[in-house]
């Protein structure tokens, strides 16, 4: 497929090809891997700058995403990738191959930095927010490495997810902590005040007063911010929420586990010890089945699916995409309709190709 960027995914790339150090914060959907892999193919084969490259990401995003936008452009068929995932023979082989980008899981990056000499030219952490606890095994392994890395590009939409706190470790994985100090103590010092604490022990910080736009302005000249909502044009989402009512029989099982905590069945009782387990067996029952004391399942109903195949027959052949939470949901399911779960890059693959008609995940 021939690949015509949207003005901000031209910008997003030079940025890239500019800044040693980019950390780029786009949202789902604006194209964060084919922004990276465009600049990283310039680096590549224009202006040769760099010739090796580790990609680290989530597994699922290492094995499947990354391959499949290599095969998807045009412009980006030159480009040699080995994934680094697997048993430890797998890995060490893939290491073997002659490639310009080692895509490799988060979880294994110990592992890399200790058993293989670290001679990556360029790092993409993808999803940089999985780098922002400073005490974690990766980070700290990262960082023992990161002086011999020439180029760093963080990607995430999502980079303070549990507050600003989280910024001193991911950006510091970047820059070595040129922007927001070297050390966690000093960066909580400067920007944040004790929250919630006792006499002795702090149990969480909040920001001083003008910190947040501080640290903005600290790391503005190797950040790109963007959200979805300004630059895609997507269509409508119409939510169609369609109600399913048990019958009085049903209704009654429901609203005695809920008040008496026990049904009782021979073979197996379902009982609920505690609050979460009450509410977790609520939620099978309103599902249709649930679990009794000796894990056997106890069919309640089949409204959900009776409902679910008329959605499909409406569907009239378009691919419908249907959400589980328990296992005997999935079971249920699957017993009754012809669904791919997806699972395997194959069955990911295939779904996108629109060769698969029903998927479960």
């Amino acid at each position: 497929m021939k690949y015509e960027p949207h003005n901000y995914q031209s910008f997003a790339t030079d940025f890239i090809l500019n800044s040693p150090i980019a950390a780029i914060f786009l949202e789902m959907g604006l194209g964060k891997s084919v922004i990276t892999l465009t600049a990283i193919n310039d680096l590549l084969f224009d202006s040769f700058e760099i010739c090796k490259i580790l990609v680290i990401a989530p597994l699922r995003v290492a094995r499947d995403t990354w391959p499949a936008e290599l095969a998807k452009w045009d412009h980006l068929k030159y480009i040699k990738a080995s994934v680094v995932i697997g048993t430890e023979k797998e890995r060490r082989e893939a290491l073997m191959k002659r490639a310009n980008i080692y895509l490799i899981n988060r979880e294994n990056v110990k592992w890399l930095v200790e058993n293989y000499r670290f001679n990556f030219e360029m790092v993409v952490i993808d999803e940089l927010s999985s780098f922002k606890a400073h005490s974690s095994q990766r980070f700290k392994a990262l960082r023992k490495v990161r002086p011999t890395v020439k180029r760093m590009v963080g990607l995430t939409g999502t980079p303070t997810p549990n507050g600003l706190m989280d910024l001193w470790a991911e950006i510091g994985i970047l820059d070595m902590g040129q922007r927001l100090g070297r050390f966690i103590g000093g960066f909580r010092e400067r920007y944040f005040v004790p929250d919630k604490r006792n006499q002795t022990v702090v149990f969480s910080y909040k920001p001083r007063e003008g910190a947040e736009q501080a640290i903005y302005e600290k790391i503005s000249d190797i950040a790109v911010s963007m959200k979805s909502m300004d630059y895609l044009k997507m269509p409508e989402c119409i939510t169609n929420n369609v109600e399913v009512h048990m019958s009085e029989k049903e209704m009654v099982l429901y609203k005695k586990l809920k008040t008496e905590l026990l049904l009782p069945f021979d073979g197996g009782d379902i009982d609920a010890k505690s609050s979460v387990s009450l509410s977790s067996k609520l939620l099978q029952m309103a599902n249709g089945a649930v679990y009794d004391e000796n894990g056997g399942v106890r069919q309640i109903h089949d409204r959900k699916l009776d409902a679910l195949e008329d959605l499909i027959e409406a569907a009239n052949g378009k691919p419908v995409l249907i959400a589980y939470w328990f296992k005997h949901d999935f079971e249920r399911i699957t017993h009754r309709f012809s669904a791919t779960k997806l699972d395997t890059a194959k069955d990911i693959a295939k779904w996108n190709d629109g060769e698969i008609t029903i998927a479960i995940i």
